[in-house]
């Protein structure tokens, strides 16, 4: 193995002896082999620099670099933006650790060498981001490789290997001309990816944001901060931004929407469907800190006269976040609200018990008028999950959540 700290500035010789330079850059080029270092960038002095092609590689050893044609044969260099080059593109960059759930920054690149028909193609195995790849680039050229080598085995290595390696590349058209794939990213848990954003610069945060499926985005943005959020979807593109907001929660997507600057808010409910719009719109006309401001217009209820079997037949068939569905509330004739079942309950009740035999006998709801402070001693009086919003007919109109309870707690701190 070596490193690319050991192969940039390598001296060069051609097939016959005869210097052509140093090594000053290396270029992978991800459409033809994604792990591959296709050509090394040759300058000299005042000399136009050459590229050599993998396959004009005969022998790599840190700090020397041996060709098997002769200097004249070499292509004159001209950028290519599908290429993907070690100094510039990969040393010193951030990445992402999916592993770690961590932003780390690039201190060396490790290759293998893989020696056929006379040739040695270097092939990327994985990046160096601990103190290993920072001490061998601090000593370069102070110390010889071999005593670097052996000083740098007394270190704890920390490498990502190259297939779990997520670049940030601001610009998503170029994210797109490498292939590199968010695929890992939408993988890590929201929490996890929104403290990854905020370790990012604005520009590498927004090509995330960017590179990322629009429910991974929305439940991103949702673990993010107001500021936080503000900036990002300040920047999209609002139909972008539309097809990110219309994937949270409506009470969360009328939070973020209602820190917007008007403009921005109204370009962005203009671009969503009509029925998620108006839900969204109906949530702003609440004061933020009131029971209104805190619940999700998505909850279930239905009628006291439905069985257990009828009900849980009904909920499988509805596009519901299942992870929050912990209460189900019960209706009377009237439409108002006449108590509440927990899913436990429900899911362990007899064959053929209503919901009205289920319910709880305490009726706990509050006005969407209620302040927050209210709610909070409500939830932590009765040691409650969820609570109803009702309006001044007793009609459900919304619940409130522990999560949401949490989330405004964790806001006011």
């Amino acid at each position: 193995m070596v490193h690319a700290t050991e192969v940039l500035g390598a001296e060069t010789y051609d097939a016959n002896g005869n210097y052509v330079g140093r090594v000053r850059e290396m270029f992978i080029e991800p459409a033809d082999q994604p792990n591959r270092v296709s050509r090394l960038l040759l300058s000299r002095g005042r000399y136009n620099p050459l590229l050599a092609r993998h396959d004009q590689v005969a022998f790599v050893a840190p700090g020397s670099v041996k060709l098997n044609v002769d200097e004249r044969v070499l292509e004159a260099f001209h950028p290519n933006e599908g290429w993907l080059a070690m100094r510039k593109d990969l040393l010193d960059q951030q990445i992402i650790d999916t592993s770690g759930r961590k932003v780390v920054r690039v201190n060396d690149v490790d290759l293998h060498d893989v020696r056929t028909n006379g040739t040695m193609e270097l092939r990327v195995f994985q990046v160096d981001v601990g103190l290993t790849g920072a001490v061998r680039r601090l000593l370069q050229g102070l110390a010889s490789p071999a005593l670097i080598r052996r000083l740098q085995e007394k270190l704890p290595p920390a490498i990502i290997r190259w297939e779990f390696v997520n670049l940030i590349e601001p610009d998503p058209l170029r994210r797109v001309k490498l292939r590199i794939t968010s695929t890992r990213l939408e993988k890590i848990h929201p929490a996890d990816l929104a403290d990854i954003l905020e370790d990012l610069a604005p520009p590498e945060r927004q090509a995330i944001i960017d590179s990322v499926d629009e429910e991974t985005a929305a439940e991103a943005l949702a673990e993010l901060d107001k500021r936080l959020q503000t900036q990002i979807v300040e920047k999209l593109d609002p139909e972008k931004a539309a097809d990110i907001i219309e994937e949270m929660a409506p009470d969360e997507a009328a939070d973020l929407l209602a820190d917007l600057p008007p403009e921005t808010k109204q370009e962005v409910l203009d671009e969503m469907p009509r029925e998620e719009a108006q839900e969204v719109r109906e949530l702003l006309r609440f004061e933020a800190h009131t029971a209104g401001g805190l619940m999700n217009t998505e909850f279930v209820f239905v009628g006291e006269g439905a069985t257990r079997e009828e009900v849980i037949e009904w909920i499988r068939q509805q596009d519901l976040n299942f992870e929050h569905l912990d209460t189900v509330f019960v209706i009377d004739r009237q439409a108002k609200l006449s108590g509440a079942v927990a899913m436990g309950r429900l899911l362990l009740a007899g064959a053929g018990q209503t919901m009205a035999e289920l319910k709880s006998e305490l009726l706990l709801c509050v006005p969407a008028e209620a302040e927050d402070a209210e709610v909070f001693e409500m939830f932590d009086k009765y040691n409650l999950r969820s609570l109803a919003v009702v309006n001044p007919e007793g009609n459900p109109i919304g619940a409130i959540t522990v999560d949401d309870v949490l989330g405004a707690l964790r806001a006011a701190e």
